[in-house]
């Protein structure tokens, strides 16, 4: 009963860590295009400059969060293994498990290229 609900945990850790992912790229994508917008105005040069810092702050976070998933998805398989080798190989909450690991490999797959 322990490692379901870890399982769980484990599970929804991933989903949350992937969805904040996402939003760290479509930010990145908003802010690259305000920044090429206050470039192609002619802005304020400190303007031009405060813009490329915010972007540049989010494009730091996503390695951050790519490094924090891994990490989740490795726990997740562990506990998933670990779960299966209890003779529990069958389940929603394993199923679960299993959609967001294919989630998160094609996930990586998709930026390795």
């Amino acid at each position: 009963m322990v490692m379901l609900k870890n399982l769980k945990i484990k599970t929804s850790t991933c989903e949350r860590i992937v969805k904040e992912l996402h939003s760290y790229q479509k930010a990145v994508e908003r802010e690259a295009s305000k920044t090429a917008n206050t470039k192609a105005k002619g802005a304020d040069p400190y303007d031009h400059r405060q813009q490329e810092n915010v972007l540049a702050e989010f494009r730091m976070m996503i390695p951050d969060y790519r490094k924090r998933l891994e990490g989740a998805l490795s726990d997740l398989k562990g506990t998933l293994v670990e779960l299966e080798e209890s003779d529990q190989k069958e389940g929603p909450e394993n199923e679960d498990a299993r959609s967001i690991i294919t989630e998160v490999e094609q996930l990586f797959q998709t930026y390795k290229a």
